[in-house]
């Protein structure tokens, strides 16, 4: 019996420490985070400014035209209430608009609990923190699609 006790005591000691992140910044007080969507793939920087966001060294207005999408990507800064604080710059790669917009919402939000480990808990229960991993099923040979067969006739 004592045994039990003894794990017992270990379990509620372990409930009791919480793990603590500490900042990942570089030398130019940047973080840096890699963010993934469907078949896109962001990576993003994150420093202290003026709320300018560039990706491939276009503005967001430019790149995202649909405000849906500027509105998915902002939704991280806006939830933790840092709007206007940082500066971000992303390069973006594969898929398409919305896939891409997802990979920097993801790669943002990243990036953001590197810079200021404080705001995990909020993103994670935002659901931000969590990479969406549906991509599109391929293709299967006999198959007319992913699943659909071709017609079938008996004569």
């Amino acid at each position: 019996m004592q045994g039990f006790d003894t794990l017992k005591n270990l379990s509620q000691e372990t409930e009791s420490v919480q793990k603590v992140y500490e900042p990942k910044i570089d030398s130019l007080g940047r973080s840096y985070a890699t963010g993934r969507r469907k078949n896109s793939i962001a990576r993003v920087w994150l420093k202290r400014g003026s709320g300018k966001i560039v990706v491939n060294g276009r503005d967001i207005t430019d790149y995202f035209a649909r405000p849906v999408l500027r509105m998915m990507i902002n939704q991280p800064i806006e939830v933790v209430s840092r709007v206007g604080q940082y500066d971000i710059m992303c390069t973006v790669v594969g898929g398409g608009c919305s896939g891409q917009a997802g990979a920097v919402r993801h790669g943002l939000t990243r990036a953001l609990t590197h810079f200021e480990p404080g705001l995990r808990p909020q993103l994670k229960s935002g659901g931000f923190l969590t990479r969406d991993s549906r991509i599109v099923e391929r293709k299967k040979y006999g198959k007319a699609g992913a699943r659909r067969s071709y017609q079938f006739s008996k004569r």
